[in-house]
C-alpha cells in the first residue's frame, strides 16, 4: 500500500473497509510505503495494489508514520465496534 499524494483520499470508514477486504481475501502481510517529497518511483506504483493519499499537503515522514499507525488503530477499533471512533 503506497501513501502518496497521487493516491486516492479515503475516510476512516473507507480505509477500514479496505483493510477488512484484505483480511477477508486472506492477505496475511501488508507493506505500507510512504512516498517522499518527490513522490514514488513509477515502478512502485505499477507493483502496488493500492495508493492512498493523506491529503494534498506534504507531511514529514515521522508524522505520516504516526498518522498511518493511528488510522490502523482506528480501523481496528471500528472493526471491533469500540467507541474510539466517532462518526
Amino acid at each position: 500500500v503506497l501513501f502518496d499524494q497521487k493516491g486516492k483520499g479515503l475516510s476512516s470508514e473507507e480505509f477500514t473497509a479496505f483493510l477488512s477486504k484484505q483480511r477477508d481475501f486472506g492477505v496475511k502481510d501488508l507493506a505500507f510505503i510512504i512516498g517522499g517529497a518527490f513522490g514514488l518511483c513509477s515502478s512502485l506504483h505499477k507493483k502496488s495494489n493500492e495508493a492512498i493519499s493523506l491529503g494534498k499537503m506534504v507531511w514529514p515522514h515521522f508524522l505520516v508514520r504516526v498518522m498511518v499507525s493511528e488510522q490502523i488503530y482506528r480501523s481496528a477499533s471500528i472493526i471491533l465496534g469500540n467507541p474510539y471512533h466517532k462518526n
